[in-house]
């Protein structure tokens, strides 16, 4: 018991010491971001006084300089429509090919599996150039090329979960009179909510922080936040990091919150997907 006692006390002391290493560049990044820009390149990891402290400064040239406020809402547009788009079809897409067994269904799940080891850098500048010739080099294209990206890893997920499901719940919506859209959508999808919740935290994480893609789809026609904060680096190398850090902490702040608000269901969904089935 004592041993027991111990390895608890071990283990709580390890994980905490663990979260401060996560949690030390989100405080630096914080702090600096009410420093003047000469204070950060001297005392990067001292915190903010009397002489060195900004106020609002920083946001408000950060803001100025790179259009954040129009970044912020082209952003929210991509990852709204994006992560709403892949848990529709790739839940929908899980279920099909979970519950209807053919020889092209298991050659689909496993070209979806396929797809999440293959490298971004392998298809970029084919992936661009297609995007060009179909008219897809714009905030609405790039909606569906995000499901194209987003989609091996968002069934692979749902499939592992579908497993999970008695079919005999199906067949019962079904006998009542429900088709098929009707048993998925009140039967099988309320069902799938942890799994989709945790689909929907993936993929904005990845939406809303993506860089290279909007860059190389839609280029600085419709600046996204990290095409925005690129902009702070002027000529020679000079950086505004007071303004840079201020825009790094808008920036990250709405998917904290979202994460909170949602992370119970993570570890939920993601060993449902993974173990059930």
């Amino acid at each position: 018991m004592k041993k027991l006692k111990f390895l608890n006390i071990f283990i709580f002391i390890f994980l905490f010491a663990l979260s401060l290493v996560f949690l030390i560049p989100v405080i630096t990044v914080l702090s600096n971001s009410f420093k003047d820009k000469f204070s950060i390149s001297q005392s990067p990891f001292v915190l903010p006084d009397s002489t060195t402290f900004s106020g609002v400064e920083n946001y408000i040239n950060g803001i100025a300089d790179t259009g954040f406020v129009s970044a912020f809402f082209w952003s929210l547009f991509i990852t709204v429509s994006s992560v709403a788009i892949i848990v529709l079809f790739t839940s929908m897409t899980a279920w099909y090919i979970i519950r209807v067994k053919s020889r092209f269904n298991s050659i689909l799940y496993y070209l979806f599996v396929f797809s999440m080891i293959v490298p971004f850098q392998m298809v970029m500048f084919t992936m661009s150039k297609i995007a060009n010739i179909l008219r897809l080099d714009n905030p609405f294209g790039l909606i569906f090329i995000y499901l194209g990206f987003g989609a091996g890893l968002s069934v692979f997920i749902f499939s592992g979960f579908v497993k999970s499901i008695p079919i005999s719940l199906e067949e019962a919506a079904i006998i009542d009179g429900c088709n098929r859209l009707q048993t998925f959508w009140h039967v099988v999808f309320p069902i799938l909510k942890p799994t989709a919740i945790t689909v929907a935290i993936l993929n904005t994480m990845w939406v809303w922080n993506d860089y290279l893609l909007p860059y190389l789809v839609i280029g600085s026609d419709y600046k996204t936040i990290p095409i925005a904060v690129q902009y702070l680096k002027g000529g020679y190398g000079s950086v505004d990091m007071g303004a840079m850090m201020a825009m790094l902490v808008l920036s990250i702040l709405p998917v904290i919150i979202f994460y909170l608000s949602c992370q119970k269901y993570i570890i939920k969904g993601v060993a449902a997907g993974a173990v059930k089935g």
